[in-house]
């Protein structure tokens, strides 16, 4: 989209109007959108069940221990919101940079951005103990005079995750407001067609209402774009406060908001690789696109390998007691299987993106993508337990084994995640309308004036 000048009327290029809107006003879904939906929306249920059983009976139902008090909720909550990074960096940084390439991918990943966000604020109401109270997170007026402790990280969580999701959906409903128009007008059902006329807000596509959609878009790609670094680093700063070994430590803001956005580009094309070719959409969805964002996974990957080899070094060169324990307990302790697993996923496996052919082709690309996000999850587990089960004390090692329970709500937020996607795919363009018809149109005018 140009910011200098209004953006074309989205009918110049009819065809990607046709195919995009298609999709969504089609009036029967595919067999596979439906296998999908009732797999997910069982696996919803057993998160529904999941939780209800938790208030009943209390987080003893978990595997949690002492010493590991934080297990899979934690584990899964970081794991969620490296998640929903890409949809941010996708949106706002790639649009302030002016790469055009994201106009294809932008509004599936920040959908993506909101669910995964959304599952990730669940698991540190469901890990307080008493979940109903957790209202008194908020600094509403209190006539008890109990407020918030800010200097507590749980509470850095909630205003970094709140902020977050708040900009992110705001930003998402600003860009769809165009398309939810052009939806208003190809509808032929009278009552979709009011519904998306209430979405759209009155957009006429004149030329005020162009002139303060950018304004309005260019200011929220502002204020999201440092949320990309905050939010993640702000869930970092729940380990580096810590004095336990293996966490202590001032390298992870950085090391943790690149291993979010190598796993959030990880989701993106895990989800948009068999969606591009269940609903033909290779010639909107190029592999032009899934190269680069191959190439971001590739460059991210680099840096949360020189995160791994730099902290393995620091833990020698301290030669601090704790910190060399808890090292050689990561490579060789119990759970050495699990932290061997991840180098394996998130640096030896991530080398076969320095091949282009690779890039480019979804088959390949496709399970290294699952691979990755096993290994991203993998490093949580790690960070997490192996720094908890042999702390200060040898009389208080423990092992965390987790519980049917822990899998179950785990597996409940995925199948929560697939389900909202499939709805939104369903009933919003998954694809910027006017932002592809644009782009296309001005390049192909471009191309026109240099054959001129």
């Amino acid at each position: 989209m140009a910011v200098e000048t209004a953006p074309l009327d989205a009918s110049r290029y009819t065809w990607v109007v046709e195919k995009i809107s298609s999709i969504v006003l089609r009036k029967r879904s595919p067999k596979w959108w439906y296998t999908t939906v009732m797999i997910s929306g069982a696996f919803v249920c057993l998160l529904v069940v999941a939780i209800a059983y938790l208030f009943g009976k209390g987080i003893g139902i978990w595997g949690v221990n002492n010493p590991v008090f934080w297990g899979f909720a934690i584990i899964n909550f970081v794991w969620w919101v490296g998640i929903g990074h890409a949809g941010t960096l996708i949106s706002a940084i790639l649009f302030l940079f002016k790469q055009e390439w994201r106009t294809a991918i932008n509004r599936s990943a920040e959908a993506m951005t909101l669910f995964a966000i959304a599952c990730a604020g669940l698991f540190p109401l469901i890990h307080l103990g008493r979940p109903w109270f957790a209202y008194w997170f908020l600094p509403y007026p209190s006539s008890t005079l109990l407020w918030p402790q800010f200097r507590s990280p749980l509470m850095w969580d909630v205003f970094a995750i709140g902020t977050y999701l708040t900009v992110s959906a705001i930003f998402w409903y600003i860009g769809l407001v165009p398309d939810l128009a052009t939806m208003r007008d190809r509808a032929q059902n009278r009552l979709v067609k009011i519904l998306y006329g209430i979405f759209s807000l009155g957009w006429r596509g004149s030329a005020m209402h162009w002139n303060r959609y950018e304004m309005a878009y260019l200011l929220l790609a502002g204020l999201a774009t440092p949320l990309v670094v905050s939010v993640h680093s702000v869930v970092s700063l729940d380990f580096a406060v810590g004095i336990i070994p293996g966490w202590h430590v001032t390298m992870f803001p950085p090391y943790f908001v690149a291993g979010a956005v190598f796993s959030g580009f990880a989701m993106v094309l895990t989800i948009l690789l068999p969606l591009r070719s269940a609903l033909d959409l290779k010639s909107i969805i190029t592999d032009d696109h899934v190269d680069k964002m191959a190439k971001v996974m590739l460059t991210t990957g680099l840096i949360v390998g020189y995160g791994y080899i730099m902290e393995a070094f620091f833990g020698w060169y301290s030669q601090n007691t704790y910190e060399l324990s808890m090292i050689k307990n990561r490579m060789f302790g119990p759970y050495a299987w699990a932290y061997w697993m991840l180098i394996f996923c998130n640096i030896l496996v991530p080398q076969l993106l320095w091949i282009p052919k690779v890039r480019r082709n979804a088959l390949i690309l496709f399970p290294i993508s699952i691979i990755i996000n096993v290994g991203m999850w993998l490093e949580r587990f790690v960070i997490v337990v192996t720094s908890l089960h042999r702390d200060f004390l040898p009389s208080a090692w423990d092992l965390y084994i987790p519980t049917f329970w822990d899998y179950a709500t785990y597996a409940g937020t995925l199948g929560f995640f697939f389900f909202c996607f499939m709805l939104f795919i369903r009933f919003l363009p998954m694809v910027s309308i006017f932002e592809v018809s644009e782009l296309r149109y001005r390049h192909r005018h471009a191309e026109a004036e240099g054959a001129h």
